[in-house]
Parts: structure tokens; sequence; C-alpha cells
């Protein structure tokens, strides 16, 4: 019971995503063989929707826009501020910060990491692991994007006795960077907007919000 009180938060955010994701696949196979019927086309048995293009392209346009945003606020929140936002760092922080202040280097602890103690690319690499890493999943999930609907798009191409398009023309197609920049444009609101409300409102007990009586011009505090 402790290691699920400890791990609680992880637990419960992967229970909920696999719920989702099934939920998405039986809706999802459910809504494509009712569009075949429409068409006359040949329908899809559960499985072979969930290895299909259509299923992968899907889910990665979805996960490459949620690791797109992370990847961009990790990134910006180093050099940018919101004064009175708990998503921001405080207003004479901005930057990469000293190595006293990160307590890499001769400045670690005995508690630190062990690649926090080290030096040269050892420890550039592990003080960047965070971006680097988020970074190349939403590269990766970009390109399964892109790759599964590409296959999508000429699956239907062939379906309708209409031309099929390399991987390259259909990065250039306006039906791609619809279903892209749609996510997109979503991710950005939605991060945007939660560094803005959380300047004013509060939610008691979450570390995502300052405290219930923090002035609203406190920056870089949280609950």
């Amino acid at each position: 019971m402790r290691t699920l009180r400890d791990h609680g938060l992880s637990l419960f955010f992967l229970v909920i995503f696999l719920a989702a994701l099934l939920g998405q696949a039986i809706a999802g196979s459910a809504e494509f063989n009712n569009e075949a019927i429409e068409h006359g086309s040949e329908t899809k048995s559960f499985w072979s929707y969930v290895v299909s293009p259509d299923f992968g392209q899907a889910v990665m346009e979805n996960w490459q826009s949620e690791y797109l945003q992370f990847t961009l606020f990790i990134f910006a929140t180093i050099w940018f501020v919101q004064k009175g936002s708990p998503e921001s760092k405080k207003l004479d922080e901005v930057g990469r910060e000293s190595e006293e202040d990160q307590k890499i280097g001769e400045h670690a602890t005995k508690d630190s990491p062990t690649w926090a103690k080290a030096r040269g690319f050892k420890l550039w690499l592990y003080s960047n692991s965070l971006l680097i890493v988020m970074l190349t999943i939403w590269i990766g999930s970009w390109f399964a994007q892109s790759a599964t609907g590409w296959r999508a798009y000429n699956e239907q191409a062939v379906d309708h006795d209409e031309q099929t398009l390399e991987w390259l023309q259909y990065l250039g197609t306006a039906e791609f960077w619809e279903t892209t920049l749609q996510n997109w444009q979503s991710e950005f609101l939605a991060v945007g907007s939660m560094a803005v409300l959380a300047i004013y409102l509060r939610q008691r007990g979450s570390p995502e919000s300052k405290p219930v009586g923090a002035p609203h011009e406190a920056t870089g505090v949280e609950g």
C-alpha cells in the first residue's frame, strides 16, 4: 500500500491513459466500420484497426502535440518569466542559473545524483536530460504521425482510384498540416491559460497552484 501511495500520481495517470486509449480504439474501430459500410468499403476487425495507420495516426497526432507542448514549456521557462504565476521561476532567476544554485559540480551535496557531481559532457547531458528526452519523444511521435498519416492517405487514395503520394509530398499537403496545427494551437492555448489563470485563481492542496492566501504578485511560489 505504501508503494501505491508513493507512486499514486504516475499510477493514476497510467490507468486512465490505458483506459482512454482502449476507449479510443473501441470507438475508432466502430466509427471506421460505420463509414466503411456507408461507402461500401471493407470493414476491419478490432485488432486489424488497432494496427492500422488510421488508428496510429489518430494516436500519434495527439502524442506529438502533447510532447511538443511540454518540450517548449520546459525550454521557455528557462528564459521567460510570468509575474504572479506559479508556473514561472522567480523574476530574478532568468536563465540557466549558477552551478551553486543548481547544486552541480563542486556544489553538489551528498544526496545529489551521481551525474550532478560529474564534469564535462556527462554533466551537460544530465543537466539537459529532461529537455533532450522530451524533444526526442516529440520528434519520434511527430515522425510516426507523418508516417501513419501518409499510409492512411494513400490507402484512401487507392480505394478512390486517386494518385498516391510520396512521404515528402504528403508532408506538404494541407491535410497533414491541418491535423497537426489543430493540435498545436490547442496545446499552446492550454499552457498559456494555465500560466495566466494561476496568477489569480487557486486550488487548495495542489502544487500547481499558489497557496490560497498568497498574493497575486507572488511569482514562482507553489502550494
